[in-house]
Order: structure tokens, then C-alpha cells, then sequence
């Protein structure tokens, strides 16, 4: 119920303050979440319904709660169950997404396509940034839109990406629009995104807080879960020659390739990696106690991955304190 007062009492001043900055061309400034302390508001629970932010966890403390022991520069951990914020850091700061971007990719897929259409490959997925994580697909290769999903979650294929950007939307412009779209309709008002994959950008970003808001709505659709839990899928492709092959794809995760242990007690859910020199190395995972609650952990900007794991680790000990 607390939470719900804090939730009404937010939209009340949001309200208040997107009114006032009307008058101006300032209204993308209206407000700012970090100057919003929700604890002083208790309106009372005779004024509350049930709204789509009923079941969000809504942080207190916004500067640094049971942090200790996690070296990167923002994460998150969120008991689903009791809409609770366990441990925090930078929740509302502003961080490169790196491939963590195609959370959101995939929901708008799931959401606006077909599984069974078949994808052409387009030339804009042949990516030649240096680097950059791919799903070994060819341009002209058919693919069903089924398959393709796979090979932007479980390898972080960057050609996957924009050759699913190109068959929903047209174009990858076209789709980061779409992608702006559905991160405001979430309550992701402090994010950017300009492309499907997460190569940098200067405009291109979001917040570990925004972040929770996408890949929570995105565990709600169990087809999500099924391709971000995967630990490995093999993909049949057409290619432009006619000819067909099989791509077998094997995930980043190094909790699903069993580098890292999780904590007693906690299993892997859904998740994706993120990598780049910018962002660092970033996580963010959905996770379940042997009790049946469910997390919610996101890491950004761990200076390695060895940091990155022992961090998100470390994270979800405390889920069990």
C-alpha cells in the first residue's frame, strides 16, 4: 500500500509540474526524478486505484542503498513480489545501454510481428564496426522472424537487429522511433535510443532504472523468456543462393555457459549482455529463489567482466540477507 501512496503522490506532482512548464519550450525539463523524494508523500489509500504502475517498484533512497560490494558505476537489484528496491546505486543516471538495447528490440518484435513471417537480411545489417557482436547471417539470407529473434538475444547478432528493425519498420530510424514510443508508454521518459543493437551513440542511452521499467514489461511475455533464457538455438537460413545451412548460436552469459555460479538458492531466468567501450560491461537479468520470488538485477558500467559478474553476484546475495 505504501508504495501505491508514493506512486499517486508522484503522479499528482508530476502532473503539477508538467502543467507549469506548459507556458515555456521546456517541457522535456519539466521534471527531474532524482529531485523527487517520495518518501515525504502519504496521501492516504481512501484516493487509490489500480494503474498500470501498481505492481512497479518505486525506489526511496535515490542516492545509494546496501551498495557495498558491487564495483560498477549503477545497478539495481528489485524484489517483484513485494515491489521493493534491495539494493541500489545511480539508479537514475544516465548510461550507455550497449546491447542491453535489445531488450527492448525484441519486445517491440514480439509485439508488432509475425514469428512465422521470413526476414530478408537488407544491407544495412551488414555491420562492419569493429567489434561488434553478430549472428554470422549474410545479406539476402531468408530467415523466419522466429529464428531471428534467437540470434539477437542468445549470440547479440547486430545484423539481427537491423534486419528485424527493416522488416517491422522499414527502416532502422523508422524503428528507433517505435522504440521511443514504447519505452514512454513503459515510464522510460529518460532514455534515447537510435538504433535496434546499441553501437554507440552520444544519443543513444537510457537508466538502470528505465532499463528495469523495459525488461520487466518484456518478462511478461513468455515467449521473451523462452529466447533471453536460451542457453544455446541452432537457426535453419535460405540463403540468396538458394542454398540452406544451420547457424548455431551459443549465448554470452557466462552464468549460462557456467563460468560464474549464482548464488545458493537463486536460478537464471531471461537476461542479456552488453558490451562496449562506452557503456562497459553491463547485465541485466531476471532471476527466481528456490521460495518462488522473482528479481530483477541490472549492472552498468562494471570496469571488466570479471567485475561484472562478481558485482551481479554479489547483488544477488543480498536478495537472501
Amino acid at each position: 500500500m505504501k508504495c501505491k501512496n508514493q506512486i499517486l503522490a508522484a503522479l499528482c506532482l508530476l502532473s503539477c509540474l508538467l502543467l507549469s512548464a506548459c507556458g515555456g519550450n521546456n517541457f522535456k525539463n519539466a521534471y527531474n526524478m532524482q529531485d523527487l523524494d517520495l518518501a515525504q508523500f502519504d496521501v492516504g489509500s481512501d484516493f487509490l486505484a489500480d494503474g498500470f504502475a501498481a505492481d512497479l517498484c518505486i525506489p526511496g533512497n535515490y542516492e545509494q542503498l546496501n551498495a557495498d560490494g558491487v564495483e560498477a558505476e549503477a545497478f539495481a537489484l528489485f524484489s517483484l513480489d513485494d515491489q521493493s528496491v534491495i539494493a541500489q546505486q545511480n539508479i537514475f543516471s544516465r548510461v550507455y545501454p550497449a546491447s542491453t538495447t535489445k531488450i527492448l528490440t525484441c519486445l517491440i518484435a514480439l509485439e508488432e510481428g509475425d514469428l512465422n513471417d521470413t526476414v530478408t537480411v537488407p544491407e544495412a545489417a551488414n555491420i562492419t564496426v569493429s567489434g561488434s557482436s553478430m549472428a554470422n547471417l549474410r545479406v539476402g539470407d531468408k530467415i523466419s522472424l522466429s529464428d531471428l529473434l534467437y540470434g539477437l538475444m542468445v549470440p547479440s547478432g547486430n545484423d539481427a537487429a537491423e534486419a528485424i528493425a527493416y522488416h517491422i519498420a522499414g527502416s532502422s530510424e523508422a524503428f528507433a522511433e517505435m522504440m521511443n514510443q514504447k519505452a514512454r508508454s513503459l515510464g522510460a521518459t529518460q532514455s534515447h535510443f537510435v538504433n535496434p543493437h546499441g553501437l554507440p551513440d552520444d544519443n543513444h542511452y537510457t537508466t538502470p532504472y528505465d532499463m528495469y521499467l523495459i525488461f520487466n514489461a518484456a518478462m511478461k511475455n513468455d515467449t521473451f523468456r523462452e529466447i533471453a533464457g536460451s542457453r544455446s538455438h541452432e537457426a535453419q537460413v535460405t540463403g540468396a543462393d538458394g542454398e540452406s545451412r544451420t547457424i548455431r548460436w551459443d549465448s554470452g552469459n557466462l552464468y549460462l555457459r557456467g563460468e560464474y555460479d549464482l548464488p545458493a538458492g537463486i536460478s537464471y531466468t531471461a537476461g542479456k549482455t552488453g558490451h562496449t567501450e562506452a557503456a562497459g560491461y553491463c547485465l541485466v537479468m531476471g532471476e527466481t529463489a528456490d521460495d518462488g520470488r522473482d528479481y530483477i538485477s541490472v549492472v552498468f558500467k562494471a570496469g571488466s567482466y570479471s567485475k561484472l559478474y562478481t558485482g551481479m553476484t554479489t547483488l544477488l546475495e543480498k536478495s537472501r540477507s
